[in-house]
């Protein structure tokens, strides 16, 4: 059978693009519960981020170049750190359950690490 996409390089195979994912959708579950005023505000801003950070990296991985990755992969962590401090700002005025928060905080501060990490070894082949 034709399989037009090689899976080896899909993004799909990208755990941190997995861990992405499943922030994103743990995210929009946890903003149903938002207040409605807050729909156009701090509700859209976190779904924002969140969806942005796995569309840069699946972006950035359909890219020929390694540049292009490493730009769309730091763009990603970019919208990972907006996510942190609008998550800490849902936390500070009670929109956030503190066993909500502890869990989003704690992905999205791993997510982090793992795009630091795969920033690092592009560029890290980038030297050779």
């Amino acid at each position: 059978m034709f399989n037009a996409m090689n899976t080896d390089s899909s993004f799909r195979n990208l755990k941190v693009w997995q861990y992405a994912m499943a922030l994103a959708e743990d995210l929009y579950r946890v903003t149903k519960t938002f207040p409605a005023e807050e729909r156009f505000g701090l509700t859209s801003q976190l779904r924002r981020a969140a969806v942005s950070v796995p569309s840069n990296i699946g972006e950035g991985k359909r890219r020929k170049r390694q540049k292009a990755l490493a730009h769309h992969l730091d763009i990603a962590l970019g919208s990972q750190g907006e996510l942190e401090v609008q998550l800490e700002i849902a936390k500070r005025v009670g929109l956030l359950k503190v066993a909500d928060y502890e869990r989003l905080q704690q992905q999205t501060e791993e997510i982090g690490r793992m795009l630091n990490g795969l920033i690092s070894s592009i560029q890290d082949q980038s030297d050779d």
